[in-house]
């Protein structure tokens, strides 16, 4: 996963959950906006943050290595040292740690599998929160019992997963009872399969909606890839994206954010511990047809040339062949460029401020997005999350 994490938090009540006798501390009660925030030396500029606009930031990656919780290069702890040091004039602001991610999260199976392996990790877990003087931790294991990018995977990963966490808690709570644990979630339904939803939620404070990648590039139709609002069938029926679904039995599909967290409450999940997600980056495909401005119609592959918000905005919103066009049922922007044949999904100012809302509205737990450094550095998608929150 990539992730910036910017976490808000609504004026709802949070509970506090017993967890094998520990407790999971609330946190006040403001909308978390939380950034996930993935960099290295080149592009690491922590004088132009914005620090009070976040409640939260994840710093991404470190990975289990050798069954340890470890930075896979000692750089990002200098790095992450830097950051740190920002809290000195932002008192409010949490920073966490993030631990796995897409390309990262070889280690989690083999290690969970045992009491000695999970109690080694946690130990690594406890001594790098306090070498670093962190504020949390997020667990970003794509995915317990599934496949991800061909990780070592086991049915028992759904118990063995609960129990890390839970450990992982009360690991955490012999630093402070006011550390933040977090676990990042896929944004569709199959992955809970393998996450036992009631027992892991006693023992985090959020979970992290990855409602975002929602479509790739290998997808054979067009379609929004970090859309707010619920798509059903009959929203698409009659286009090549319905055929295509019927005719592979994609029977979960379309994806959204709102089906999602309608999925979570229904399980049970209390909705002030539901984060959401936004992606600060786009999808594209290219050699898609202009019937519908390219909407939910079949392509002949990814286009690479699509990237952060930034460079959308700047270079691609209405601007070089490309028209952007609003979805009132997604709640989603999208770009077309006629001439070129080219799709773009992505999220603006107006689709995460509408996100921003449906957080209040709901008494969600906060909104949070991969990443930070995708962002335009004026009037960005932070500054409208922020504006919408303080509304």
């Amino acid at each position: 996963m990539k992730k910036f994490l910017i976490l808000f938090s609504l004026v709802v009540p949070f509970i506090l959950y017993s967890c094998n006798g520990d407790q999971v501390k609330k946190e006040d009660d403001r909308l978390k906006v939380m950034a996930y925030y993935y960099t290295g030396w080149r592009n690491f500029t922590p004088d132009i943050l914005p620090y009070d606009k976040l409640t939260h930031i994840i710093f991404s990656f470190t990975e289990v290595i050798d069954g340890e919780m470890k930075f896979p290069e000692d750089s990002l702890g200098l790095i992450l040292n830097e950051l740190v040091k920002r809290k000195k004039t932002h008192n409010n602001l949490k920073i966490m740690i993030a631990c796995g991610g897409w390309a990262g999260s070889g280690g989690f199976s083999e290690m969970a599998r045992t009491q000695q392996g999970r109690d080694r990790f946690v130990e690594s877990v406890v001594k790098f929160i306090r070498q670093y003087k962190l504020d949390g931790l997020d667990i970003d294991w794509e995915y317990p019992g599934l496949p991800g990018i061909g990780n070592p995977y086991i049915p028992e990963d759904r118990e063995n997963f609960t129990a890390l966490m839970c450990e992982l808690r009360k690991g955490l709570n012999t630093i402070s009872d006011s550390q933040v644990l977090t676990f990042a979630s896929a944004g569709w339904e199959r992955a809970f399969d393998f996450i036992e939803l009631d027992k892991v939620m006693k023992c985090v404070n959020y979970i992290n909606v990855m409602s975002y990648d929602l479509a790739g590039g290998g997808d054979p139709y067009t379609s929004h890839h970090t859309n707010l609002g619920w798509v059903r069938m009959e929203d698409i029926k009659g286009t090549p994206a319905e055929a295509k679904i019927i005719e592979r039995g994609e029977s979960t599909k379309p994806f959204s954010t709102e089906k999602m967290v309608a999925f979570l409450m229904a399980r049970g999940v209390n909705p002030a511990q539901i984060v959401i997600g936004s992606n600060f980056s786009g999808r594209a495909w290219q050699g898609v047809p202009p019937e519908n401005n390219g909407l939910y119609q079949l392509n002949r592959g990814a286009w690479r040339g699509r990237g952060s918000y930034a460079r959308i905005r700047e270079g691609m919103e209405n601007m070089n062949g490309f028209v952007r066009y609003w979805d009132p049922v997604a709640k989603a922007p999208y770009l077309y460029n006629a001439k070129d044949s080219i799709f773009i999904t992505y999220d603006d100012t107006m689709s995460v401020r509408l996100k921003t809302r449906y957080v209040k509205d709901l008494g969600l737990g906060g909104i949070m997005f991969w990443q930070l450094g995708a962002d335009a550095p004026q009037n960005g998608l932070v500054d409208a999350i922020y504006k919408e929150k303080m509304k």
